[in-house]
């Protein structure tokens, strides 16, 4: 049997180094990495002659536009980026029956909520990141119905810029950080999100459509510091401030908890909780 062919886009990024390391346990698929220097997203034609080359049967798109505050200034780079090269990659997908997976975010929500957001939720960015996010995936279904859209939250890894890692570096420089506390969503650890993305890629039958999926639990940023404060034993002390005293360019949604039993029926995926995921991160960094 042919093995099965599977092309990552955003291969250097968080999900995209974890999808690299769980590669080695799915040795019946060939996987070709693209990381942002193989493969610009804003160059459209380059993108079609990657995909022509490598013909894969998945392509996992992880790259994405993430700067939330400086999308707000570069919009055109977003919107190229987030929607018009995924919308690309949806239409050469659905052309040679190519399943397209792509990683979308809470952040297309507006986060007025007070339960978990469902897939069917109406949606209403309150920035141009979340916007442009938002656009990618309407026009992946316009192109390619058969699209599947796993938006998550949140997302850390033991490499690369994320909140874990900018935490650990200013609670080893100061006595005490402000952190705010009136934002609420669900941490989710990238190894655990490529996990998943290599489940819905290898599955024999997946219905095209949105997938929701974030480590259990729901926690503020105040709760998600004071937790790692807590993990590695730090002296430094969190302090929980209002979003209010942290103006930021973007706004950012104050809610953002997703709801991920869709996803667990459907693929028998059961999410760790988030402490525990974090836990592990905690132990790579450290080793």
């Amino acid at each position: 049997m042919a093995k099965q062919r599977i092309l990552v886009t955003g291969a250097n990024g968080q999900v995209g180094r974890e999808l690299r390391e769980l590669a080695d346990m799915h040795p019946d698929a060939i996987f070709y990495f693209q990381g942002r220097e193989d493969l610009p997203l804003t160059n459209f034609e380059m993108i079609s002659t990657v995909f022509h080359t490598l013909q894969p049967d998945v392509l996992i798109n992880c790259a994405a536009y993430t700067a939330v505050d400086k999308a707000e200034q570069e919009k055109e780079l977003a919107f190229q980026v987030n929607a018009k090269a995924v919308s690309v990659m949806a239409a050469l997908c659905r052309e040679h029956g190519c399943r397209f997976i792509h990683v979308s975010t809470d952040y297309v929500f507006p986060g007025d909520a007070s339960k978990p957001y469902i897939e069917t939720d109406a949606t209403g960015p309150l920035n141009v990141y979340g916007a442009s996010k938002l656009a990618g995936e309407e026009q992946a279904f316009a192109l390619n119905p058969e699209t599947i859209v796993v938006r998550t939250s949140w997302v850390y890894a033991s490499h690369g810029k994320n909140f874990v890692r900018t935490m650990l570096k200013l609670m080893a420089e100061r006595r005490a950080i402000n952190v705010v506390n009136d934002q609420l969503g669900k941490p989710t650890y990238a190894k655990d999100l490529a996990g998943v993305l290599l489940t819905l890629a290898t599955m024999k039958e997946i219905a095209g459509g949105i997938y929701h999926f974030a480590n259990a639990g729901a926690t503020t940023w105040f709760q998600f510091a004071a937790t790692i404060a807590r993990k590695i034993g730090t002296s430094c002390t969190v302090l929980p401030v209002s979003s209010s005293e942290f103006p930021t360019p973007a706004k950012r949604p104050a809610y953002g908890v997703l709801d991920t039993a869709k996803i667990e029926a459907v693929a028998g995926i059961r999410p760790r909780s988030w402490e525990e995921a974090l836990g592990e991160c905690l132990d790579k960094i450290h080793q």
